[in-house]
């Protein structure tokens, strides 16, 4: 049987933040389509933000993690400034939804988020950025300036030829709920947290 070749349709979304144009991917009959959420910009290098499906934070408001803050933080300013954003599909880092949950109940009983994706069998992180690198291609983007705290991202797209000219904090305060995640981020990962 012959594999779908990609597929990509195109729609306006009015958001909270403004209007989009939204694009889904779809590489393949197997795979999810991965978003891009666009807003036209002018000479200046655009803004960039690659974020990887959180569907606790980003939909139902999760405090665990700092996802749906970033999301959101991106869309605001990749509104204002004009840019990209590409919404992969790489639940729980990469390791899936059920995984998560999984991982979420270690996480109650004391693991961080690395100790509970090893306990379950996974790498600490699994996602990586070469479909992002090449959908930026897709839309003529050679250089972003990335909105991230991920220095394993940055790596990544530079890489794959996406020359990085600023790295944007997307900073959300530490509290009751999330503070062992963002300290295993920063301790584990090297998140940057200036």
């Amino acid at each position: 049987m012959q594999k779908k070749t990609e597929s990509i349709v195109h729609a306006h979304l009015p958001t909270q933040f403004g209007t989009f144009t939204v694009y889904s991917h779809q590489q393949s009959n197997e795979s999810l389509p991965t978003l891009v959420m666009l807003k036209p910009w002018e000479e200046q290098v655009p803004l960039v933000r690659i974020h990887s499906e959180c569907l606790t934070g980003d939909a139902l408001g999760s405090m665990r993690c700092d996802c749906g803050f970033q999301l959101q933080e991106s869309l605001r300013l990749i509104q204002e400034e004009g840019g990209l954003l590409i919404y992969l599909r790489q639940e729980g880092r990469g390791i899936g939804l059920h995984e998560k949950i999984q991982a979420y109940r270690l996480q109650d009983q004391g693991l961080d988020t690395v100790e509970a994706n090893l306990r379950l069998g996974h790498p600490a992180d699994q996602r990586n950025y070469k479909e992002a690198a090449q959908i930026l291609r897709h839309y003529g983007i050679h250089k972003a300036r990335l909105l991230t705290n991920n220095p394993e991202k940055l790596s990544q797209l530079e890489q794959e030829g996406i020359q990085i000219t600023e790295r944007i904090p997307l900073v959300k305060a530490m509290d009751e709920f999330n503070e062992k995640y963002l300290q295993t981020k920063k301790e584990k990962f090297g998140h940057y947290y200036d």
